[in-house]
């Protein structure tokens, strides 16, 4: 990055501490705090560990952002954080509360969150695994074949923070609608579209600690109280109750199992190809 934008300030530092963060922020109108242990299985083994980077380094964030000024603070979340069975969906479900909360001190920056079903092809996502053991002619390797995972290009990731920033007016969860598919018909997809399409070399092997098989973007009581677009859900604070704009019947959610699925290696691949080359942002 600093070859491709030397006219940036690059800072190093860890969002667990607090003096580095203030540093960083010296100066800045606009923070996208997208700092995290974002990995599953790292999350379940050192739990502690998670909390110190994803709430703990989230509060000094939100801290520093009031203390210098920041106008606006969106924060990156993700599925796992709805309906929680994992340290890090736990971790990240206290981020989201502890940055919505902010709103309610009043003055200072506005403080928003998004939440990002699969950023397709990042870092430590099946996509690359599936590419490289495709590459290596060895076995893809499945949790379970039956497991729903939402789609979304990092483009979208962005226009998603973006929309946020535009959009928040305080303590907002910010979703945008992406299609799914199941791990089984992405590796099928995968095989077709860069290998010699044989579904023989799949290889099912049971799901990981920690791991869903259906992810929810928007749970049934947020979905009640969100306000509803053809791409977005934004879903205000509790402290902020409102009647949505979706009419849904309630106990229905936004989920990996009930958005638009994709079936077709076709379309799968459509995507892929949108997706880019994942090894500029690994």
């Amino acid at each position: 990055m600093q070859r491709v934008r030397p006219n940036y300030r690059y800072v190093i530092g860890d969002v667990r501490d607090r003096a580095q963060v203030d540093f960083a922020m010296k100066g800045i109108d606009i923070v996208f705090h997208a700092a995290a242990l974002k990995q599953v299985p790292s999350c379940e083994s050192f739990p502690l560990e998670a909390v110190k980077t994803n709430v703990l380094g989230s509060q000094n964030v939100c801290a520093s952002a009031r203390d210098n000024g920041i106008e606006a603070m969106v924060a990156l979340s993700t599925d796992k954080a709805v309906k929680p069975i994992n340290a890090m969906g736990i971790s990240k479900a206290m981020m989201e509360k502890i940055v919505v909360s902010q709103n309610l001190l009043g003055g200072g920056p506005v403080y928003s969150c998004v939440r990002y079903g699969n950023v397709m092809g990042s870092r430590g996502s099946v996509i690359p695994l599936f590419l490289r053991q495709i590459a290596k002619k060895e076995s893809l390797t499945l949790t379970d074949p039956n497991m729903t995972r939402f789609l979304m290009t990092l483009d979208q990731s962005v226009s998603l923070v973006l929309h946020a920033f535009t959009q928040a007016r305080g303590g907002e969860i910010f979703v945008r609608k992406a299609p799914a598919c199941t791990v089984l018909d992405l590796a099928k997809a995968m095989l077709v579209k860069y290998g010699d399409g044989d579904i023989s070399r799949i290889k099912v092997m049971g799901v990981r600690p920690g791991e869903k098989m259906d992810e929810v973007l928007v749970n049934e009581y947020e979905i009640q109280r969100a306000m509803e677009s053809d791409e977005f859900y934004a879903v205000p604070a509790e402290y902020a109750a409102q009647r949505g704009t979706g009419n849904h019947p309630f106990g229905y959610e936004y989920t990996s199992a009930n958005t638009r699925q994709l079936t077709d290696a076709g379309d799968i691949g459509a995507l892929l190809d949108a997706m880019g080359p994942t090894d500029t942002y690994q």
